[in-house]
């Protein structure tokens, strides 16, 4: 068999591939704390499961129409008004399986050899995947340490050229739970009013998880972009439903056509119960996440208290989502060679930094969406290995 040439620039998740080589280690006996995958270890809270179950025994058991369940949909813009301060049009709401697929259908939509993508770099590795797959050239915006890795707006706009036909924005961050401020966005924004030929994907799947009384910036709030902004949220992180596998992708009205026909080639709709449930998780009662929120802080300052007490690491405090993202060059090894041995001998899970992008040489990722007593044993052990008896 002769597979097509773009095969071969498909990366992957490497979260996943340590998943499974810790399981392999589980299976033999092995006891392993899991500090890579970016998984709530909450459950989803049981309204949300009761309307599920509520919804399959009610005989939500078939297709919905392709762009998702009408009053999801609605649910959706009032949820992104209420939190978001944003009037949006609930026909240009694109309900997918996840958050990848908005992912994946504005790559394919931008992406094509000659074109340039920028995404940020140590970013979530599916946009870099993704933007190669396409057949477009990645351009790194780099999130540098000395600035609370979020970037500078003017070097980004220096980036831009008569080929860019897509940016990437995260706030909050994936890996490094930086949270880009307002000034440097509107600052960017401005600045992208001189290039109208560049779309903007802003992808706000931890736009509810700030702290320290931080806010999340929604690319929502400037009208001079809206024409050409895609945002990305969803269910995962928020509601601890990373299984159920729903998410929502907000089109400009020029594009909503194109990602409903997308939509309908690869997936046709997503899980109709799902779906039901969702409409829950937004209009429900909020008190699951407030909890959930207030442990992820609590979370947040033991892991890094922590961290900076073992040698050779230095960790700056996140100020959003659910991960650390410390500095290890101290310690005189690579990025993945400290996986690696952390795994092997401390039953310790984390993730390279090079995992992120080539920019993330010299980090590790620490999620702490585990409980306060694993991120403690895990620190622990940690200690142990660097600090032989």
């Amino acid at each position: 068999m002769q597979l097509s040439q773009r095969m071969s620039m498909l990366g992957t998740e490497t979260a996943f591939d340590v998943l499974a080589r810790a399981k392999r280690l589980e299976a033999e006996g092995h006891d392993i704390i899991n500090l890579g995958i970016g998984a709530p270890d909450f459950r989803t809270p049981d309204n949300i499961v009761e309307a599920g179950i509520k919804a399959l025994r009610d005989g939500y058991h078939f297709y919905t129409p392709a762009k998702g369940l009408p009053d999801l949909r609605q649910a959706v813009a009032e949820d992104v008004l209420k939190y978001r301060g944003a009037t949006i049009d609930p026909d240009n709401v694109l309900i997918v399986p996840g958050g990848k697929p908005t992912m994946f259908f504005a790559m394919l939509m931008f992406g094509e050899p000659g074109a340039e993508i920028l995404y940020p770099n140590p970013g979530f590795p599916i946009y870099e995947s993704m933007i190669r797959f396409s057949g477009a050239t990645p351009v790194p915006i780099e999130l540098l340490e000395e600035k609370g890795f979020t970037f500078d707006a003017d070097a980004v706009l220096a980036k831009i050229n008569r080929n860019t036909r897509l940016i990437i924005v995260n706030t909050p961050a994936n890996p490094t739970g930086g949270l880009v401020p307002r000034a440097e966005l509107e600052k960017l924004v401005k600045g992208l009013e001189a290039h109208p030929h560049v779309a903007i994907l802003s992808d706000e799947i931890y736009s509810r998880m700030t702290y320290d009384g931080e806010e999340h910036v929604s690319l929502l709030e400037f009208d001079s972009i809206r024409d050409r902004l895609i945002v990305l949220d969803g269910w995962s992180k928020t509601f601890s439903m990373t299984g159920w596998r729903l998410g929502w992708g907000l089109w400009p009205a020029s594009l909503i056509a194109q990602a409903e026909r997308l939509q309908i080639n690869s997936t046709s709709c997503p899980s109709a119960p799902v779906q039901v449930a969702a409409i829950e998780a937004l209009r429900g009662p909020q008190t699951a996440v407030d909890t959930m929120m207030a442990a992820f802080d609590e979370r947040r300052k033991v892991i890094v208290e922590g961290l900076n007490a073992l040698p050779g690491f230095s960790c700056v405090m996140p100020k959003g989502a659910f991960y650390t993202f410390p500095n290890i060059t101290g310690t005189g090894m690579k990025s993945q060679e400290l996986e690696t041995l952390l795994l092997r001998k401390a039953g310790v899970a984390v993730l390279s930094g090079t995992s992120f992008g080539h920019l993330g040489e010299g980090y590790l990722r620490f999620s702490y969406a585990s409980s306060k007593e694993n991120i403690e044993r895990a620190l622990e052990r940690v200690a142990s290995v660097l600090q032989p008896a």
